[in-house]
């Protein structure tokens, strides 16, 4: 199975449990791999022959911007669902970091791996 990956993709997201978290958008970075195949852009060397990669990236933007959700769990999840709709891919796995929330650690993120359910 092959794969595209978009790593670091930054997206801000009202995103959080606690009031202080509710008052601005945060920075989020998203890791995601694509599966599919891509035997035919290979040869064709023809974008629609592939899965566009900056229509992804638009699409998770788009998630990230529009959501009230409290968990880091929940928008992943919401990323990975409107990616199947919009796109025909076979599976995807999703890490979504949320970098400035702790100020001992680098990092706190979710990752999730899905097959598409149809």
């Amino acid at each position: 199975m092959d794969k595209i990956y978009i790593e670091g993709l930054e997206v801000f997201s009202l995103i959080g449990v606690y009031d202080w978290e509710r008052v601005a958008k945060q920075r989020l970075l998203v890791d995601v791999s694509l599966y599919t195949d891509l035997s035919k852009a290979a040869s064709s060397d023809k974008v629609e022959h592939t899965v566009n990669y900056a229509e992804v990236a638009s699409c998770i933007e788009l998630v990230a911007s529009n959501s009230k959700f409290e968990l880091i769990e929940a928008l992943a999840n919401e990323m990975i669902n409107t990616i199947f709709i919009q796109f025909p891919l076979l599976k995807v796995c999703l890490k979504l970091s949320k970098p400035d929330i702790l100020p001992n650690a680098r990092n706190v993120a979710v990752e999730f791996t899905r097959d598409n359910p149809n």
